[in-house]
């Protein structure tokens, strides 16, 4: 989009929605992004049965007010901080209204674990809905200590499988790292040691050290050629294990996991693949989810 990116902020009035706020600002302040806090809010519905005279009556005012104060006392927070941002209340479910704003936005940041709100609509148990239907990139941030520190961005994780599709969440780690001036390291996870693994059957006589050096050197080659010119050395790593668990260990040591919304081999209408979903339910540290489905439906 012309002029200033554009980072969103989902706001639901908890404490892990303030925090994620302070993540978009920090953001915000490295590449002088426009700010902007949301607060979505839907008229709660009622069956007939429910109501003991047949109606209720809802003050679409009073709650259109209450949003109003989550947005105000974020602006505020922010504020204190330093960070300039504007506030914008919305109707409606409030994922359905950020997946609809993400049209024209480059980033949106939500945090997790909230009262009620964001955390269940997006980490519920059956899909991680924003970040699987966002058209832009979404950082989800996890509730953290008081002594525990997202910002700056200092180390970077992602984990790339060698699929066009990770790599265009390649090309949107390298630019992170390049805004923030962070670490940028790529791990590309075989599964071999699991009997899980896809690659279980192999015969003891492989050589799977072999393997691992075979992939690390493809590895090497694709960070290479999509970090031309941008200045960002990526430190290469292939490791036997699972994805989901190794990101969600390298979690506990980075401030920044990167993953893409699918990888390879998943089923057409599952927008977000299981490591995925695994590292947003565990990670210690943020999530940002790069769109990189082409609405075709179909793997690479």
């Amino acid at each position: 989009m012309a002029g200033k990116p554009n980072i969103l902020v989902g706001v639901d009035g908890s404490r892990e929605a303030l925090q994620a706020a302070e993540w978009a600002g920090a953001r915000a302040k490295i590449n002088n992004a426009q700010l902007q806090i949301v607060c979505a809010y839907a008229l709660p519905s009622y069956t007939a049965a429910s109501m003991e005279s047949g109606f209720a009556v809802i003050d679409n005012d009073a709650i259109r007010a209450s949003a109003q104060t989550v947005v105000d006392e974020a602006l505020t927070h922010l504020a204190k901080l330093g960070y300039h941002a504007e506030g914008r209340v919305e109707p409606g479910d409030p994922t359905a209204v950020l997946v609809q704003l993400s049209q024209q936005a480059d980033l949106i940041v939500v945090g997790t674990r909230g009262t009620g709100g964001f955390a269940d609509r997006l980490l519920g148990a059956t899909s991680s809905a924003l970040p699987a239907y966002s058209r832009c990139p979404v950082v989800v941030v996890p509730a953290r200590d008081t002594d525990q520190q997202f910002t700056p961005v200092k180390k970077i994780v992602i984990g790339v499988d060698g699929s066009s599709r990770s790599r265009k969440s390649l090309r949107r780690a390298i630019e992170e790292a390049s805004l923030w001036g962070a670490q940028l390291t790529a791990v590309d996870a075989v599964p071999m040691a699991s009997s899980a693994g896809v690659l279980a059957w192999l015969p003891a006589t492989v050589d799977r050290e072999s393997i691992l050096r075979d992939v690390r050197n493809e590895l090497k080659a694709i960070c290479k050629a999509e970090s031309a010119g941008s200045g960002v050395e990526i430190h290469a790593h292939a490791l036997d294990g699972n994805p989901a668990v190794l990101l969600t260990e390298f979690s506990t040591a980075v401030e920044l996991v990167v993953v893409g919304t699918r990888g390879r081999g998943g089923f057409a209408g599952v927008l977000m693949g299981s490591t995925s979903q695994s590292v947003l339910a565990h990670s210690t540290c943020p999530v940002l989810v790069v769109p990189t489905g082409d609405g075709r439906g179909a793997e690479e």
